[in-house]
């Protein structure tokens, strides 16, 4: 070790005893007191006037999305989590099995490490605070350095609500001045890791020995087939693309249409608001968004930033009304580079003929290139089809007939609310669950005797036996 990582080494280890300080003081909260700090650090970050502040401060500070989705989407997804959390015991007995004479007993994880991506430092610190306090747990954030002053204001509203409901404060905080050393030590000395963020983020949290939830690369498909309802298809595609300038790794980025309804399914985007490039000002686009095709991830000049101004750095001549960019597309892979992530309003389009299968090969080339494990979804009239795209795709979260963003958790779907969205082994996650609540306890098992099962060989056995002889 050198000087500069001792000392990062000691900043975080005063860091870790305070939390673990403030965590004891909660260990044994009744359930009440743990609904009543939630709530209370819940109201602190969606109150109107904070919820503005940060919103505003998080556009001025980081560049991405936009004022009035960030308020909504800070809103939302702090209080769909305050909901879904509301009737999940996290203290004492949480489970009983009669039948299996077993309980279940929530107790804290205990200090917990929250990564934080530059497109989220206003909604994504407070969800996961709400989830590590429910446990009873302490969470210290470590910011993104270019959004570290709204996430220091998000931490500072929190901290005060612990407060005000005699809760110690050091339950929350975040890391000053942060660096990719003191990130790194951060996640060494806590007991669990929440890392929202890029590939490379999520593979050092794995690596550091201690437990992580980590999220894939979001790369979310999108099919209508020949009987989706095309008016509401276009509606949720165009939402998703609009909202907060396509900062959500679960905004569409390709839609894979039927060959029957594509043009008109067209015809209605260009309605809400789509632009359909031309071949010339797709290259044009490519080139700005991908200058070095060595780097697959597009460039900081697009990222949630509005279409209108996207097209004026492509020499690209749009409405000022437009909301997204469509580009036609046929392959997949790092030759086609709008198959993969764009964290942009700009939408890959693709035609499919023959049945569902003929899709379900278009989704699984896009996501073998990027996002194996995020999402996908269909706008269908048909159960099969429905049901043939989840059996077929190697994806966590199979939207039907919604916006793919409800994904995150939506009031007309029972997803749990998150802003963390594991993707399984195919994402190279440990769990293909939206990151909640129960994620943040562990359980401790309690077995009492039961009535013995006898083991009976001929039961288990039998049929084998008849078709293969013993």
């Amino acid at each position: 070790m050198n000087a500069k990582t001792d000392s990062d080494t000691d900043e975080i280890a005063i860091y870790v005893e305070k939390a673990r300080n403030a965590q004891k003081k909660i260990a044994y909260y009744s359930q009440e007191q743990v609904d009543e700090l939630v709530t209370a650090v819940c109201w602190a970050i969606v109150r109107q006037d904070h919820a503005e502040q940060l919103a505003k401060l998080a556009v001025d500070e980081g560049g991405f999305g936009n004022y009035s989705d960030k308020v909504s989407k800070i809103r939302n997804r702090c209080m769909g989590t305050l909901r879904d959390m509301q009737d999940v015991k996290t203290v004492g007995i949480v489970e009983e099995i009669p039948e299996k004479s077993l309980i279940k007993i929530a107790k804290p994880v205990g200090v917990i490490a929250a990564l934080i991506p530059t497109t989220g430092p206003d909604a994504t610190p407070p969800l996961k605070a709400l989830l590590a306090l429910k446990g009873r747990n302490a969470i210290i954030v470590a910011a993104h350095p270019r959004t570290q002053k709204t996430t220091e204001l998000t931490v500072k509203f929190m901290r005060d609500a612990c407060e005000q409901v005699g809760a110690p404060a050091n339950l929350v905080q975040v890391v000053d001045k942060p660096s990719l050393s003191k990130t790194q030590q951060l996640m060494r000395q806590v007991d669990l890791i929440i890392a929202t963020g890029g590939a490379e983020m999520v593979k050092a949290a794995y690596s550091s020995g201690t437990p992580a939830y980590g999220v894939g690369v979001g790369n979310a498909v999108h099919v209508v087939d020949e009987t989706g309802d095309l008016d509401d298809a276009a509606n949720m595609i165009s939402v998703s693309k609009n909202f907060d300038y396509a900062t959500s790794c679960l905004a569409d980025n390709a839609v894979v249409a039927h060959k029957s309804i594509y043009n008109d399914l067209v015809k209605r985007l260009q309605k809400l608001g789509a632009y359909l490039c031309s071949n010339e000002e797709k290259a044009r686009l490519q080139q700005l968004m991908w200058a070095d095709p060595e780097n697959h991830i597009p460039s900081l000049d697009v990222i949630a930033k509005p279409a209108t101004h996207i097209a004026k750095l492509a020499g690209i001549n749009v409405p000022d009304k437009c909301g997204f960019l469509i580009v036609e597309e046929n392959g997949t892979g790092p030759d086609s580079p709008f198959s993969g992530e764009k964290l942009s309003p700009v939408l890959a389009l693709y035609k499919y003929s023959g049945g569902i299968e003929n899709a379900i090969s278009m989704v699984n080339a896009i996501t073998d290139y990027q996002g194996q494990g995020h999402t996908c979804g269909i706008h269908t009239s048909n159960d099969e089809n429905a049901l043939a795209l989840a059996m077929q795709t190697k994806t966590g979260r199979v939207l039907i007939n919604q916006s793919l963003n409800e994904g995150a958790g939506s009031i007309r779907n029972g997803m749990p609310y998150t802003l963390s969205l594991s993707c399984g082994t195919w994402g190279k996650n440990i769990t293909t669950e939206n990151i909640n609540v129960r994620h943040m306890i562990n359980l401790t098992w309690v077995s009492r005797p039961n009535k013995p099962i006898v083991l009976d060989e001929k039961e288990l056995f039998e049929s084998h036996w008849q078709t293969y002889g013993k």
